[in-house]
């Protein structure tokens, strides 16, 4: 496998994993929306600012994916303690469930959707299980 093929195939595993991700009966969030909580669920108690410099989106663009993002209830925000000009922001119980419920689901249905042969589409998924295991922590 050279650089090429190793960046098309995670190019590819995100797609997948974000075609996990979308709910057609919550809606559906863009990608950048799906960064933004998945920044905050990692950086509980966050600022905008905080978010912008970790995913180096634009400060416009974290502005209204969090605005977005609380009118769904997604993310709770609260006066920052130390300076009150600033909000922090995490997840808000709702998505913590709603993401619970997410990683527990099996890839299986997603894989088996990108290679309609079913030898093919379990092979594939037992290949991932065993790269997991040897790439991520």
């Amino acid at each position: 496998m050279d650089g090429v093929q190793l960046l098309r195939l995670g190019k590819r595993l995100a797609e997948l994993g974000r075609e996990m991700a979308v709910d057609p009966a919550a809606g559906t969030l863009t990608p950048g929306e799906i960064a933004v909580v998945a920044d905050v669920h990692q950086h509980p108690h966050t600022s905008v600012q905080e978010i912008r410099v970790r995913t180096g989106f634009a400060q416009s663009h974290v502005s209204t994916s969090v605005a977005r993002l609380r009118e769904r209830g997604l993310l709770d925000a609260a006066p920052d303690p130390a300076d009150g000009r600033r909000t922090l922001l995490t997840v808000s119980a709702r998505a913590r469930r709603a993401i619970r419920a997410w990683v527990s689901r099996p890839a299986d249905p997603v894989i088996a959707r990108a290679l309609p042969d079913p030898d093919r589409a379990r092979r594939a998924t037992e290949l991932l299980d065993e790269l997991a295991t040897l790439l991520l922590p």
